[in-house]
């Protein structure tokens, strides 16, 4: 699926919160104005509903249904989105390593903060990356430690 839009530079908060909504989903950023994800029925409604909310800022929006001409493009596209959530994935790795060192209460914070920062990750994860695995577990290596009894 593609979103064609465009909006007035003028005011610039709507252009900041579509923007934000489209990073949410997980958008491949094709070109200026454009973007693209994969056709299912949730990222469809989604679409819809921004392409709705940029008319309602006197912008202009399509969706389009397309299909990419080769598979080397394809793969080019969805290399690009896993690499997006790839990066993602490594940031929740790191600060899940960095929070075994925390106090216990610190860390059942940070571990409580990065199982939702996972699921958000996971919403926009089209094409999984093998750091989706490891950020899994990660996490499960530092809940383990929180159910440690202290000694």
């Amino acid at each position: 699926m593609l979103l064609a839009y465009r909006l007035p530079r003028e005011p610039s908060s709507p252009r900041i919160a579509l923007w934000r909504k489209l990073k949410r989903l997980g958008v491949a950023q094709v070109l200026d104005g454009l973007v693209a994800l994969p056709l299912d029925g949730r990222n469809r409604e989604q679409l819809e509903w921004l392409a709705d909310e940029v008319v309602e800022a006197g912008g202009e929006s399509t969706i389009w249904l397309g299909e990419l001409a080769s598979a080397a493009q394809e793969r080019v596209l969805a290399l690009a989105m896993s690499a997006q959530v790839a990066a993602d994935y490594s940031r929740v790795i790191a600060e899940a390593a960095a929070a075994e060192g925390e106090a216990p209460g610190q860390r059942r914070r940070t571990l409580g903060r990065l199982r939702r920062e996972l699921r958000r990750i996971r919403a926009r994860d089209y094409f999984p990356p093998s750091e989706r695995e490891v950020a899994l577990q990660a996490l499960d290596k530092l809940s383990a430690l929180i159910e440690e009894p202290v000694r």
